[in-house]
């Protein structure tokens, strides 16, 4: 008996008793003092926590309210921040004779946080998916424990082995290149099955995924990439996590997802958010129904939940230093709840931005998004910026056309010209390819068109919007979705140690890769700084004979491009533009050739383009 009793009681002192409380999930980890939303939610997680009682030993925070669910292994306490200092303290749980302090901390915000300055008009983001860039580490490749436990470079849908590290190490090629910005798709945890490498199922949101590095190693690779003069964009998700999420899989409550008992698709049916005519059942399928089975749906019109993710998504900010977010599949969640979250993360970081994927057919349909819309009004979304996937449709028939009346360059003159729709058409995302869709050029083949190129990137980076740059379109890098998603995704040459061709040096790329390359380097360096790109109006003229003429103007300064949709040479009649010919020669741009603009015409040779400065 004596003995028995022995080796109960040395049981309890190593492993504790069966009722010992263990906190296995504590969200966020930590907090700062200073915030302008003063209530905080501490989302704890573990088996029968919810019998615990809660409280603070903080000398100037205070509990307003603990929440309880019907699963008990969740508690939410939410604290009073009205009075907080930065300060360290300890949430202490009873139950029964039970207890347990777990350690927490109230930071102090770095200086300035408030103020840090987003991607705006005179940003060119530069889009990385970080599996796919450059292995720096090969070392994390496969990560003990993980479910998806290999790297295979031969599946399309496989991980690669792309890290942070792998970016870091090529800072100084980006930022060569001109770009100001450069946009991660997600970087968080995808503990899941095979297919997740590009991260858009994420299973812990406070944790970057330990296959590209470690929250440190992003913080890294944030402050290098400021070091350089560039901003950070992180890739975010609130419309749905992964099936192998915590919080799907022990649910805090059947409310806090869409649909929880079984697998229902979304319509994608995303018109029902604006259509006046909409029925309510087809707009509950569209929002409600899950993105892919492995994606289940947040129901963000749980407060709880919505407090959740607002919360994650400001902790990044503040914790790591991102300039910006992008939020995935935006018009799929819930219009009130998203815009609430806008206007929290405005009111902590007046000039900060969010930029929504707006993927819609119709600026009418993308308008609707944009912060102070009038076809959205009562409503508003306080969504700055808005991303043009119809002017990338018009951009990828654009310039193979031989321009006629509604074809051609004259796709371009018509659709910039309902730009009436928009609240603020400047804050636009522009963009000729994503991951998403196929790249510009769909085969090598086609990629020889190097007049299509210039024209199509220098109308890019020329006109009203915020242009996005697809890694890779720099050296021509080609892809067809019809060949499946991970073919839009290939590997960077030379990310990887053994690779046949590094396009990161001009010795690794082609003639062909370096013009490119080279076009892109003047075109974006050109641009950085340039006011008059930034910020300057924009006028335009119907197109004549296949050409079309726009000026950008700001402070007594100008550009105006000339750009020729015709496969033939044409001869223009300047008188037709003399209002944006203030002088009687410029230099062009891309050529460094003085161009004279006195005379009564001037020949634009065919699918030429021209950018000359006034």
């Amino acid at each position: 008996m004596k003995k028995s009793y022995l080796i109960l009681l040395l049981t309890v002192l190593i492993y504790g008793t069966a009722n010992a409380i263990d906190v296995k999930k504590l969200e966020p980890a930590f907090w700062w003092a200073g915030m302008k939303n003063t209530e905080l939610q501490i989302l704890m997680y573990g088996d029968n926590i919810a019998k615990c009682d809660a409280t603070i030993t903080s000398q100037t925070a205070t509990i307003k309210e603990l929440v309880r669910f019907d699963n008990p292994n969740y508690l939410l306490v939410y604290v009073d921040l009205s009075n907080a200092k930065p300060e360290k303290f300890d949430i202490v749980l009873k139950r029964g004779k039970e207890k347990k302090t777990v350690p927490y901390e109230l930071k102090q915000r770095k200086e300035g946080s408030a103020e840090r300055v987003g991607f705006n008009t005179s940003d060119v983001l530069y889009l990385i998916m970080p599996d796919r860039f450059a292995n720096g580490d090969p070392s994390n490749d496969v990560i003990k424990g993980m479910i998806d436990n290999k790297v295979d470079r031969n599946d399309q849908y496989g991980r690669h082995g792309g890290d942070f590290k792998g970016i870091t190490d090529n800072l100084d090629y980006i930022a060569d290149l001109g770009v100001t910005a450069i946009w991660l798709n997600p970087t968080q945890e995808n503990d899941m099955p095979h297919g997740s490498y590009h991260g858009y199922a994420i299973t812990d949101y406070y944790k970057a995924d330990p296959r590209f590095g470690t929250n440190d190693e992003f913080i890294s690779l944030v402050d290098k990439t400021h070091a350089k003069g560039m901003k950070v964009v992180m890739d975010m998700i609130f419309n749905h996590c992964g099936s192998e999420n915590f919080l799907f899989k022990d649910m805090p409550a059947k409310d806090w997802f869409n649909f929880p008992d079984k697998y229902v698709q979304t319509t994608y049916r995303t018109t029902t958010q604006y259509d006046p005519y909409t029925s309510a059942h087809d707009k509950k399928m569209a929002l409600d129904g899950w993105f892919v089975e492995p994606m289940p749906d947040f129901n963000q019109r749980n407060p709880h939940v919505a407090k959740y993710l607002i919360q994650n998504s400001i902790w990044w900010i503040e914790h790591v230093g991102i300039d910006g977010i992008r939020q995935d599949t935006h018009p799929y969640a819930d219009f009130d709840m998203m815009a609430e979250w806008c206007r929290q993360v405005t009111e902590e970081y007046p000039d900060f931005n969010i930029v929504g994927e707006t993927w819609l057919n119709s600026n009418v349909a993308v308008s609707f998004w944009q912060k102070d819309s009038k076809l959205a009004y009562p409503r508003n979304s306080h969504l700055r910026t808005v991303m043009d996937f119809p002017l990338m449709g018009v951009m990828n028939s654009a310039f193979d056309e031989e321009s006629d009346w509604d074809k051609g360059v004259a796709r371009i003159h018509d659709y910039l010209g309902q730009d009436i729709v928009y609240a603020d058409p400047s804050n636009l995302l522009t963009f000729l390819d994503n991951h998403d869709t196929s790249r510009f050029f769909k085969t090598d083949e086609e990629a020889n068109n190097t007049k299509k190129y210039k024209q199509a990137l220098t109308f890019l980076l020329t006109t009203r919007g915020i242009p996005q740059i697809y890694y890779g379109t720099e050296i021509l890098m080609t892809a067809d979705k019809a060949n499946g998603d991970g073919t839009l995704r290939e590997n960077f040459p030379g990310g990887w140690a053994g690779d046949k061709q590094n396009a990161f040096s001009r010795e690794g790329r082609t003639d062909k890769q370096n013009a490119a390359y080279d076009f892109t380097q003047k075109m974006l360096q050109w641009r950085k700084g340039n006011d008059v790109i930034a910020k300057g109006s924009l006028k335009h003229y119907v197109p004549i004979n296949g050409v079309y003429v726009y000026e950008r103007k700001y402070n007594g300064k100008s550009v105006v491009v000339f750009l020729s949709g015709s496969d033939s040479e044409k001869t223009l009649n300047l008188e037709n533009y003399r209002e944006v010919l203030p002088k009687t020669q410029s230099k062009d741009v891309i050529t460094g050739k003085t161009v004279d603009v006195s005379g009564a015409s001037l020949i634009i040779a065919p699918r030429d383009v021209m950018v000359l400065e006034f």
